[in-house]
């Protein structure tokens, strides 16, 4: 389905039913709402109250231990809908169009949507999902290509990303060979000097400040640092390939609206660009091999053979934008949330190994990836009693399933001592983020320095501006007005 062809779909009169009245439930009426649907809506769900959209009191916040700021009362949400609380559906007549209830009374609809966060995880590991791009284009819907994973148009081939296994696993596994375990087992944690370096010169710059954009001064240049030491690309090239990064991450948002074609065509070109520039790099790690990412997917063979040159290419495409993209976003949702939570931030601020359960938080309460929409059925699948048929585009939305209420408690709150913590963020199954640990410990990092150096920080405008990006959740811009910036320990 077309970027046009969705917006078309979701301002068509008719009747639309929502399975699922939890908190997914709720913003997808809210969104087709926001979006111009004028038509009938109906919500479906087996527990008996509407869901509320707040972070509820704590416990800490009874007891006198923890900050009241921000908390809100619990508070119904107004939005013109019919609720069918109370009874499950069961199941739906695609011929009749209905769906079916557990007491026997059934709904009818023109479209149907299925929202429900808890199934979001098995999803992921379901095999009869395909991320491969190429069932996605014989479903007849745009693949999009031309975002990270990449597609034939560009000239080279997809990456591990848009692949299924066999064929993923092989090229994971290749690319992991330089990068964690089995073979690289300590390549992450022995960076954590280094790592802190770089966030210290960031701030040892802003010193004298009392303003700073966070995303363009701090959170922007740090991971990209880091991903261009790991990979080998030259860090004074970053304005050069920042200028291919932007289109094909735009590309990536399967509702962003315009002109769609022209969009596709700028990724795929930028695409095209970018590998082409790494092409240059990869020639010359072939005659003279270092000690970098790049020269080790060149040169690296095991079990699984090696990388072919178009493989390198691709999957060093992928490194270089997921090497610093969803990180940028964890840093800075990260502050954003500290900020709004103060007593948070003072915690942090004294006990730095608070860090760790901080970010494991975030990853669930505000993920930097809010939706996976490149999946595929290669069979029917049947969730919670309803059939999808094979061949359907699939969209999983993990931020949905990281505050589905049937699987955490009080998923609006955001609550760093939480024990139940088996989120979403980095993704699950076969497909989970490859660069996890590089991202938790860059984050740890960059918070818990953040929260020691800056004296009296606060927000400058709440809300901040966003990227317009369906897939990427974050501010674009985070100004931040400080006291000042503390020197660095043993500097004046």
């Amino acid at each position: 389905m077309s970027v046009e062809d969705f917006h078309a779909w979701l301002r068509r009169e008719g009747r639309i039913v929502i399975v699922g009245a939890s908190l997914a439930g709720l913003r997808a009426a809210e969104t087709l709402r926001a979006e111009g649907f004028a038509g009938s809506l109906t919500l479906i769900g087996d527990e008996p109250y509407e869901p509320y959209d707040r972070p509820p009191l704590s416990k800490a916040v009874l007891l006198g231990k923890a900050s009241p700021h921000r908390t809100e009362l619990p508070r119904r949400r107004e939005i013109d809908a019919t609720w069918r609380l109370g009874v499950a559906a069961t199941g739906f007549d695609m011929a009749a169009r209905q769906v079916r209830l557990a007491d026997g009374d059934a709904v009818e609809y023109d479209r149907l949507l299925i929202a429900t966060g808890v199934r979001a995880r098995h999803l992921l590991h379901d095999p009869r999902i395909s991320a491969d791009a190429a069932n996605l284009t014989a479903a007849g819907a745009d693949g999009g290509a031309a975002g990270m994973g990449g597609g034939e148009e560009t000239g080279l081939p997809p990456s591990f990303i848009r692949l299924d296994p066999p064929e993923h696993d092989r090229l994971r596994r290749l690319a992991n060979r330089p990068f964690g375990p089995p073979h690289s087992p300590h390549r992450i944690d022995s960076m954590r000097d280094e790592l802190a370096e770089i966030v210290a010169g960031l701030l040892d710059d802003l010193v004298g400040a009392t303003e700073i954009d966070l995303v363009d001064q701090f959170a922007y240049p740090f991971p990209v640092t880091v991903i261009c030491r790991l990979l080998g690309v030259p860090r004074e090239d970053e304005p050069r390939f920042r200028s291919w990064v932007d289109p094909i991450v735009a590309g990536l948002d399967p509702d962003a609206g315009g002109d769609t074609a022209e969009r596709r065509r700028e990724a795929q070109e930028a695409r095209l660009q970018l590998g082409m520039y790494l092409a240059g790099l990869v020639e010359q790690r072939v005659r003279e091999p270092r000690d970098d990412m790049l020269s080790q997917l060149v040169t690296g063979h095991g079990d699984d053979g090696r990388m072919t040159t178009m493989e390198v290419l691709s999957t060093a495409v992928l490194l270089l934008i997921a090497g610093h993209e969803t990180t940028v976003n964890l840093i800075t949702n990260g502050m954003l949330t500290l900020l709004r939570h103060p007593d948070v931030l003072d915690r942090l601020r004294d006990a730095p190994g608070l860090a760790v359960s901080i970010v494991e938080e975030l990853l669930r309460y505000e993920p930097p990836v809010q939706l996976v929409p490149q999946r595929t059925c290669i069979t029917d699948i049947e969730v919670r009693g309803v059939t999808i048929p094979k061949g359907s585009r699939i969209w999983l939305a993990l931020a949905a399933g990281n505050r589905d209420p049937e699987r955490f408690k009080a998923p609006d709150r955001f609550d760093p001592d939480r024990e139940d913590i088996q989120h979403l963020g980095l993704g699950s199954g076969v497909h989970s983020c490859f660069g996890a640990p590089l991202a938790r410990l860059e984050t740890q990092i960059a918070l818990s320095t953040l929260a020691r150096r800056l004296d009296n920080p606060r927000l400058s405008e709440d809300p901040p501006p966003y990227r317009h990006n369906a897939v990427l959740r974050g501010p674009r811009h985070l100004r931040i007005g400080v006291d000042r910036v503390r020197p660095r320990p043993g500097r004046h």
